[in-house]
């Protein structure tokens, strides 16, 4: 049994060990929350479930910033903008998200849901992501719909150009309302019109982007997001 001397002595070597340890341990970094929102474009159909653009994208953020970034992915296969509202008022996210994006909209104009329907709520999605960013629209980037006419899927079709016609308004649309809102806006649709020169583009389904073009994605993103993040 220890006397009090040395139980004296004990406590005093393991006040100052404690202490030491603590002042060596380096502090917490910081986490950074970034919350996706979208449809197959953005999971990643038919591409490897890190291949994505959303988990590219974290991925080059730890690189990077040698910080922790958390992703939520709120999206699925042939989600229109109803859909993602319905999903978001399921999941109820929380509003403490440091980044935000918003990729939606291709299943309204593949499912020809009226175009009206596309004016009234995809603002509403966006005033949504503003406030998933903490209410800080600088925090939320809009992403261009991908042009599937430049695909195999898309050629077979026989609509090609009406698929681009029609998706060169829906952008336009997009565009002009982050510009209002004050988020930024991604045109991502550039890479994508590559498809057919390009085949390394597309995913092994002939429709969806591949993890290649996902990659192209996140860096035309990456100055943007590094300046929110920073």
């Amino acid at each position: 049994m220890l006397n009090f001397k040395n139980l004296l002595l004990f406590i005093i070597l393991s006040t100052f060990s404690c202490a030491v340890s603590k002042k060596n341990t380096p502090s917490e970094k910081p986490t950074y929350k970034y919350l996706a929102l979208g449809d197959s474009y953005t999971i990643g159909e038919s591409v490897c479930s890190d291949c994505n653009y959303p988990k590219q994208l974290t991925d080059s953020l730890n690189t990077i910033l040698k910080e922790k970034i958390s992703v939520k992915i709120i999206a699925k296969t042939g989600w229109t903008t109803t859909d993602l509202l319905k999903a978001i008022a399921a999941e109820n996210p929380s509003e403490n998200y440091d980044l935000v994006t918003l990729l939606i909209s291709v299943n309204n104009q593949y499912q020809g849901k009226p175009f009206s329907l596309y004016e009234k709520e995809l603002p509403k999605l966006m005033d949504m992501a503003i406030d998933f960013a903490k209410g800080k629209k600088e925090n939320v980037i809009v992403l261009s719909i991908p042009d599937y006419a430049f695909t195999p899927f898309g050629q077979k079709s026989g609509k090609s150009e009406k698929i681009t016609s029609e998706l060169i308004k829906y952008n336009a649309f997009a565009e002009k309302t982050a510009d209002e809102k004050g988020v930024r806006f991604e045109n991502i649709t550039p890479i994508t019109q590559q498809g057919l020169e390009k085949p390394a583009l597309v995913a092994s389904d002939g429709l969806h982007p591949s993890e290649v073009a996902y990659n192209m994605f996140v860096k035309m993103m990456l100055g943007d997001v590094l300046k929110i993040l920073r």
